[in-house]
């Protein structure tokens, strides 16, 4: 038998998907890692977003009501680390990292040619929680590199991107495949 400890209370829902947020304007822009974010409802499409009000990018959200959340794989593992500890007030993390800004299609905020998915956002409420304010969003489009769209059944298969999740200060990339949704109750042949 395994001995339990009772524990202070915390926030240990691990692990976490590791996003980069891209808000601001054409003309003032910036790049800021999430992990504190997740899926609201299906119909409509929307998300969340949790920042720090002293964070440069929470001003921007706040005054724009638009951000872009990308999908951070391997390749993007050490942009998304530095766009975490470094504030972009007074350099463009696009320029120092060499990252591809694109105009946005529905909202002024750039997105990063680089990442695998892009999900451009319309804040529709802000929940001023504590240490973090989340901002609830629909979805308005996706943006999907192509070369992980299954040619023959069109299916989105973005296991094969490599993304990476966020453990208690460590970065990890995605793994096995253990199941689809209902194998536990899928009867066997």
């Amino acid at each position: 038998m395994c001995n339990k400890l009772i524990w202070k209370p915390g926030n240990l829902l691990y692990p976490l998907p590791v996003v980069l947020v891209s808000c601001g304007n054409k003309e003032t822009h910036n790049l800021i890692t999430i992990a504190w974010t997740g899926t609201v409802c299906t119909k409509p499409p929307m998300l969340y977003i949790s920042v720090r009000p002293e964070r440069y990018s929470y001003k921007l959200i706040r005054s724009n009501m638009e951000f872009t959340v990308h999908l951070v794989d391997s390749s993007l593992a050490f942009a998304a680390d530095y766009c975490g500890v470094c504030s972009g007030e007074n350099f463009d993390k696009f320029r120092a990292l060499k990252l591809t800004p694109v105009d946005g299609i529905q909202v002024a905020c750039p997105y990063i040619q680089e990442s695998s998915l892009a999900m451009e956002c319309k804040v529709v409420q802000i929940l001023e929680l504590g240490s973090h304010h989340m901002f609830i969003a629909n979805v308005l489009n996706t943006i999907a590199d192509e070369k992980y769209f299954n040619k023959k059944t069109s299916k989105f298969e973005i296991q094969k991107a490599g993304l990476i999740s966020y453990n208690n200060g460590r970065y990890y990339k995605h793994g096995k495949f253990l199941g689809t949704f209902g194998y536990s109750v899928k009867k066997r042949k």
